[in-house]
């Protein structure tokens, strides 16, 4: 067992855990954050999906000792005060979710993008989004608030 201290949400974790013990399992079990949700568990499906230092990264895939000088910002950080993002408004407004389960991760992928890429075409959503696996939606709704949520935004900015 090792001892390290993570940094999850702004927040200090201090934790006691195997050396092999994922990201995800830590986060879940350790520090009580259950936004991260585990899929696979190969990286494939993207329920897992936090932000490492501002930038998307499967946490299935990753040690949690390994992540002790890191920033890791998880689902529970997004909404601020209780009052849903744009993005996470959109999803609601427009069906773009159902069961729930893909959305944590579609949401930390998306809020990362778009502000990297803040006017995506729709191919560009449908390629991103790739890396999301949802088995209730079919996609069309998810892709439609994306895109909306970057249309107001740009509309905004004009």
């Amino acid at each position: 067992m090792l001892d390290f201290d993570l940094t999850v949400n702004g927040r200090r974790y201090p934790v006691r855990a195997e050396p092999r013990k994922l990201l995800s399992d830590v986060l879940r079990e350790d520090c009580r954050l259950t936004g991260t949700h585990v899929g696979c568990e190969h990286g494939v499906c993207g329920a897992c999906t936090v932000l490492v230092d501002g930038k998307p990264s499967r946490a299935c895939l990753i040690y949690a000792v390994q992540m002790q000088d890191h920033e890791i910002t998880t689902i529970e950080a997004v909404a601020k005060d209780g009052k849903l993002t744009p993005l996470q408004q959109a999803l609601h407004e427009v069906h773009g979710l159902q069961c729930g389960f893909c959305t944590a991760g579609i949401v930390i992928t998306f809020e990362a993008y778009l502000r990297e890429n803040p006017r995506p075409t729709e191919e560009q959503v449908r390629e991103v989004l790739a890396g999301n696996l949802c088995r209730c939606t079919g996609y069309h709704n998810i892709v439609k608030a994306i895109l909306r949520v970057a249309n107001e935004r740009r509309d905004a900015q004009a």
